[in-house]
C-alpha cells in the first residue's frame, strides 16, 4: 500500500486578514495574532508531527503545481476569478463572508486546489493506493460565484472537474465529515447525477440556513445529495453509527469510481468552532470504514482533502491517526487527550436516542 501526502509550505503563508476570532475588527477590537481561527498552525503542526514520529518516511511526500485557469473556470465564473485575481495582485482584501486574503492569495488558493487535483489524479492513474492533500485555504464552503467561510476556491470541485475532463473517471462520491455543512461542494454538484455529495455535520452550526436532510438535489441531481445533520455532543459512537446507518450505504449504492473525503477535524472534542466530542480514534475508525468500503466498490481509490479543524494542539493527532490507518503504518502518535475525551463521551441513553434518529433517516432513504 502506497499513501501519498501532498503539501506545500506556501499554503501555510495564506493570510487570514484583520480579524479577532470570527469578528472583523472595527477599530475597537484588538486583532488576534492569527486573525481568523483558520490559521496555518494546525496544518503546519500536523506536518511537523508526521515528521517527528517518522510516519512521513512511510508516505510518498509530494508537492504539486497550481490548478490552471482552465481548471478553475470549470467550477468558478470568470467574473469571480477576475475580481479575486485583481485584489490579490494589489494588497488583498475580502470578497465574500469570512474569506479574506493577502497579496498573492489567488496563487496560494490555486496551489491549494492543485494539491487536491494532484492527489486525485495520482490515485485515479494508479500511482498511489490512496492520498492525502493538506490543502490550505480550505474549499468546501466556496460557492461557484463567491467565497465563503474561510474558503476561496472549491478545491474538491476543481479536482473532480479536472479529472472528468482528463477522462480519468465518470462517477465521484464526496463524503464531508467537517463539522460544518459542505454547502459549497453541495452547490457545485446539486443538479448533477454523476457526483454524490454526502455531508455529516453539526446541525445548524455553519451555515445556519443550509444542510437540511430534506435537501436532496435538483433536476437530474435529485437524490444525489445527502445531508446528515447531527446534534451537538454526538460523540464517537454517534459518528460511527451515522456512517454505518446512513452515509456508507448511500455511497455503496452509488458505486463511485473514487471516494473523496472532505477531511475536516473540527468535530474534535476541543475544537473552538464545534461541539461534537469526536476523538482522534473517531477519525481513525471512520477512515477504516471508508477504506473497507472503497476496497469493495472502487478498488480502494480514496482521497482525503484537508478542510477545517482549529485546535492547534489536537488536529495533528487526529490527522496522524487518519494517516496511520490510510498507510497501514505501525508508527503511532499516542493521543495525550484520549482518556479525558473518552470520559466526556455521551452515555448510552443519548447514543440510543441518536441511533433512532439515524434509523429514521435511513428508512426515509429506503
Amino acid at each position: 500500500m502506497t499513501t501519498g501526502f501532498f503539501w506545500d509550505e506556501k499554503c501555510f503563508w495564506h493570510a487570514g486578514g484583520n480579524y479577532a476570532g470570527m469578528l472583523p475588527v472595527g477599530g475597537l477590537v484588538q486583532p488576534l495574532p492569527g486573525g481568523l481561527p483558520e490559521n496555518p498552525e494546525s496544518k503546519r503542526r500536523l506536518k511537523n508531527l508526521i515528521d517527528v514520529t517518522g510516519l512521513a518516511k512511510e508516505l510518498l511526500m509530494s508537492g504539486a503545481t497550481a490548478a490552471t485557469m482552465d481548471d478553475l473556470r470549470r467550477v468558478h465564473p470568470e467574473r469571480y476569478l477576475s475580481a479575486f485575481k485583481t485584489l490579490s495582485d494589489d494588497q488583498g482584501g475580502e470578497i465574500g463572508l469570512r474569506a479574506p486574503f493577502g497579496p498573492g492569495g489567488f496563487e496560494i488558493a490555486a496551489l491549494s486546489a492543485g494539491l487536491a487535483k494532484a492527489a486525485l489524479f495520482a490515485v485515479l492513474c494508479g500511482e498511489l493506493s490512496n492520498a492525502y492533500a493538506l490543502s490550505r485555504p480550505p474549499g468546501h464552503h466556496c460557492l461557484p460565484d463567491r467565497p465563503n467561510g474561510f474558503c476561496l476556491l472549491n478545491n474538491i470541485g476543481i479536482a473532480i472537474e479536472a479529472a472528468r475532463a482528463a477522462g480519468l473517471a465518470g462517477r465521484f462520491a464526496v463524503l464531508d465529515w467537517d463539522v460544518h455543512h459542505g454547502n459549497g461542494t453541495e452547490a457545485v454538484f446539486y443538479d448533477r447525477a454523476d457526483v454524490l455529495t454526502v455531508s455529516l455535520h453539526q446541525d445548524r452550526n455553519y451555515p445556519m440556513d443550509t444542510g437540511a436532510f430534506t435537501d436532496r438535489g435538483a433536476d437530474v441531481g435529485q437524490g444525489f445529495n445527502l445531508n446528515i445533520p447531527l446534534p451537538p455532543g454526538t460523540g464517537h459512537h454517534g459518528y460511527l453509527s451515522a456512517m454505518n446507518r446512513v452515509a456508507l450505504p448511500a455511497i455503496r449504492a452509488f458505486r463511485p469510481d473514487v471516494l473523496i473525503v472532505a477531511c475536516g477535524f473540527d468535530a474534535s472534542a476541543n475544537d473552538p468552532l464545534g461541539r461534537m466530542l469526536a476523538t482522534s480514534e473517531t477519525f481513525g475508525a471512520m477512515t477504516q470504514q471508508v477504506m473497507d468500503l472503497t476496497a469493495d466498490v472502487c478498488n480502494g481509490r480514496l482521497v482525503m482533502v484537508h478542510e477545517g479543524g482549529y485546535s492547534e494542539v489536537y488536529v495533528p493527532f487526529c490527522g496522524h491517526r487518519v494517516l496511520e490507518v490510510m498507510s497501514g503504518s505501525d508508527v503511532h502518535a499516542p493521543d495525550p487527550m484520549a482518556a479525558t475525551f473518552d470520559l466526556r463521551q455521551p452515555d448510552v441513553r443519548l447514543d440510543t436516542f441518536l441511533d433512532g434518529i439515524l434509523d429514521d433517516m435511513a428508512n426515509a432513504l429506503a
